[in-house]
């Protein structure tokens, strides 16, 4: 169980699809973005490599280090069902907005 700063056990799951989802989409597009600008596949992946270790040390000291299980009690179920639809819908748009080079 990971804990925060102040010792409370902490969710880990948030954490863990945020750092599995930075893996994806670093090595998915990475790689070709770093080709088509003309660097090494070698290099390509040291930059993948190096974004995903950013998006994970950062999905940590979010979700983790800062995290306040006992406010988690304090939103409403609505709020927090709206705040996922529309992360999703952002990651959508991310999506689309990275595969938009590629066409």
């Amino acid at each position: 169980m990971l804990r925060n700063r102040d010792g409370t056990p902490v969710d880990p799951v948030p954490f863990l699809v945020v750092a599995s989802l930075g893996f994806l989409v670093a090595f998915s597009f990475g790689p070709i973005y770093a080709g088509a600008v003309g660097l090494s596949l070698p290099v390509g992946l040291s930059l993948s490599a190096g974004l995903f270790v950013a998006v994970t040390v950062g999905a940590y000291v979010r979700l983790v280090w800062h995290a306040r299980p006992a406010l988690r009690a304090e939103i409403p179920p609505a709020t927090r069902l709206a705040r996922l639809v529309y992360g999703a819908l952002c990651l959508a748009l991310l999506m689309l907005l990275l595969a938009l080079p590629l066409l």
